[in-house]
């Protein structure tokens, strides 16, 4: 069995020591790969993982279609932005967050304060392949899903566009996404420092 590795170039413990107090957040719509990237990038920077989603079943003691079948989408939002803001007080580590959770300003505004955004990028088919596995997303809860996750990422995408790093989500192995994810926040946080020092 081939032994995953840190690519040579990505140096983690300079990473680690420009990311400080701050989390890496994965955003992305749902099946783009932020639980299990996230994992992988946790384990690759000996980072605690956070799912969101799984904060929200915990404090709740509901599961996310029961939350939204009981208090509705706007109400499951607002208790996703409470928890987010919460979990990101506690970094660095690494938080994958909910698909619709990066559509909220608020949300977006403490992320950039707490946080580097890696947006996991995938197509439409990557995406069908992934969430037909599973049968916990309510919004997909339709006659037609495909039109449903296209709908939904017409109107997410240019948002999560806003992210500090994005990666093309693909069905490539974990450890070579989570190398580019590395490469990427490593690349972003050397650009932050040399505009902080311009800045001077």
């Amino acid at each position: 069995m081939k032994v995953a590795s840190v690519p040579q170039t990505v140096d983690t413990a300079r990473l680690l020591k420009r990311l400080g107090r701050r989390s890496i957040v994965f955003v992305g719509i749902m099946g783009a790969g932020k639980t299990v990237i996230g994992r992988k990038v946790a384990s690759l920077c000996n980072l605690p993982f956070v799912d969101s989603d799984h904060e929200i079943e915990k404090v709740s003691r509901m599961s996310i279609p029961e939350l939204f079948s009981a208090y509705g989408e706007p109400e499951f939002r607002a208790l996703e932005e409470r928890v987010i803001e919460r979990l990101l007080r506690n970094g660095p580590q690494v938080l994958s967050t909910g698909g619709g959770a990066f559509m909220s300003e608020a949300t977006r505004e403490v992320v950039k304060r707490r946080g580097v955004s890696v947006w996991l990028n995938a197509d439409i088919d990557t995406l069908m392949n992934r969430v037909s596995k599973r049968q916990n997303r309510p919004l997909l809860a339709t006659e037609d899903p495909r039109a449903v996750m296209e709908r939904l990422m017409a109107l997410r995408y240019p948002v999560y566009a806003n992210a500090d790093v994005m990666i093309h989500s693909r069905d490539d192995s974990k450890d070579q996404i989570a190398s580019e994810v590395l490469l990427g926040l490593t690349k972003h946080l050397a650009a932050r420092r040399r505009r902080k020092r311009k800045a001077k």
